[in-house]
């Protein structure tokens, strides 16, 4: 699609992009933030790698989440990991 340079309001266009900048920035910020709550945690003796997976869960609905761990269960039993 091919717009016409004198069509775009670039006032408009400059302010979605410094808010979508100002956004990824917080993000940034947000993740540095988690990622020291982990380190924290793992200073305390607990295991980043399985709290991740337990946030991960707690993200699924109750009725997803029954579904993933009963296919999970299937397949460790199919591996005789049981």
């Amino acid at each position: 699609m091919h717009m016409d340079s004198n069509a775009v309001d670039g006032g408009h266009l400059r302010a979605f992009i410094e808010r979508i900048e100002k956004l990824e920035e917080e993000k940034r910020a947000i993740a540095d933030d988690i990622k020291d709550v982990y380190a924290e945690a793992k200073g305390t003796g607990f295991d980043p790698k399985v709290m991740r997976k337990i946030v991960s869960i707690r993200r699924l609905d109750k009725h997803k989440r029954q579904e993933e761990e009963e296919i999970l269960d299937l397949y460790l039993s199919a591996l005789g990991m049981e």
